[in-house]
């Protein structure tokens, strides 16, 4: 595959840094001229949604455009998106939802003036999704559903404003089919939402509980059953941004960089053979996953969806992901310990440790890695 870049690609290159400089907030300026920021990227023709058609109002870019992006905002402090709404969800509202579904929520998750969270997980209905029991019953009437049950990990359930769910609404021998995708209003009585706090110390995912929830039937998307389909289009999406190779790639960078301030002896941590040859086997295992994602990005760009080697990329960026968190726990050394505390050793390790314990659930949320390994097995190997 030859990834060299194009004049063509070389000049969006340079367009792209021209913009970041111009527009990106700088420092503390990340949150309070966040509103800017994203008015600059929808006026230069949709670069405040950067994955959306041109049809959505996006800027339609190519495989290589999107690449080029990815690479050179990874090391930015970007203003924070949460991806539930425009990544997740935004896609099968716009190739399953009605028109006057996209026209309600669609420019609210662009304004970014509705925060989404996903309802998928279960206690009993993790990895095994389709497992799942929160039961969602048409009433008479046929106007709304009522739905009860609960849903576990649910990332920033707690600020969130909607939910986008799947729920049991027929049980049968099939248990992909009988499963409605809605969309949840969490201002609606009978939602309670409890904190789960990590291992990291952090509160970022809950659980939530439903009690005769009542949901519009007009928030269902699609056809009632249909939900699973649904469902695996926005898996796809979702693994492939869990992946987050160029995001790795930009940390193995930094990581090396700071190596080169552990002081080793007379000499620092990068004159250490051993440690230097994990960096560089790291670095090769990377490059070889960017191929994948490369191709993956080619495929969607000639017309297709992202398919099976989401999974490849999900699987093999978590893993990649840890090997770079544990590469950076042992750069630190003692010192990892003294994470959200003492101001002692270098600045890296402080936030290195957190970002570890975080880190042990990238193999785990968006389907954990045997699920992958089972996907890539049937649908890439054929086996089975």
């Amino acid at each position: 595959m030859d990834i060299s870049l194009s004049e063509e690609d070389k000049a969006f290159q340079q367009e792209v840094r021209e913009f970041l400089e111009e527009h990106l907030p700088k420092g503390a300026e990340v949150w309070s001229k966040r509103k800017e920021w994203f008015e600059a990227g929808k006026a230069k023709g949709g670069w405040d949604v950067p994955k959306w058609p041109k049809e959505f109002g996006g800027p339609g870019w190519n495989a290589s455009q999107h690449y080029i992006w990815d690479r050179e905002t990874c090391d930015k402090s970007l203003p924070l998106v949460l991806p539930f709404g425009q990544v997740m969800l935004a896609p099968i509202l716009m190739n399953y939802g009605s028109k006057e579904q996209q026209e309600k929520f669609l420019p609210d998750i662009r304004d970014h003036k509705v925060n989404w969270c996903q309802g998928y997980s279960e206690p009993g209905a993790g990895s095994d999704l389709a497992s799942l029991k929160t039961k969602a019953e048409l009433n008479e009437a046929g106007t709304h559903y009522v739905v009860n049950g609960t849903k576990i990990w649910t990332t920033m359930g707690h600020i969130a404003d909607w939910m986008f769910c799947l729920t049991r609404t027929q049980t049968t021998d099939v248990r992909q089919e009988g499963i409605t995708f809605l969309l949840i209003d969490m201002k609606t009585p009978g939602i309670e939402v409890k904190p789960i706090i990590t291992l990291g110390g952090s509160h970022h995912v809950n659980q939530v509980f439903f009690d005769n929830v009542e949901v519009p039937v007009e928030n269902r998307v699609g056809e009632e059953g249909k939900g699973w389909t649904y469902a695996k289009g926005l898996l796809q999406h979702e693994r492939s941004a869990i992946a987050g190779i160029s995001r790795t790639l930009v940390s193995l960078q930094k990581l090396k960089r700071n190596a080169l301030k552990v002081k080793v002896g007379d000499g620092n941590l990068m004159d250490d053979n051993s440690y230097r040859k994990k960096l560089a086997e790291a670095e090769i295992d990377l490059r070889a996953l960017e191929f994948t994602e490369l191709r993956s990005l080619a495929g969607v760009q000639a017309g297709g969806a992202p398919g099976s080697e989401s999974s490849i990329l999900k699987l093999k960026g978590t893993i990649m992901q840890q090997r770079v968190q544990e590469l950076t726990i042992e750069a630190a050394g003692p010192y990892a310990i003294n994470w959200g505390h003492a101001k002692a050793g270098p600045s890296f390790s402080r936030m290195g440790m957190e970002m570890y314990l975080n880190g042990r659930a990238a193999t785990v949320y968006g389907g954990c890695s045997e699920v992958q390994k089972d996907v890539i097995s049937k649908r890439v190997l054929g086996l089975g």
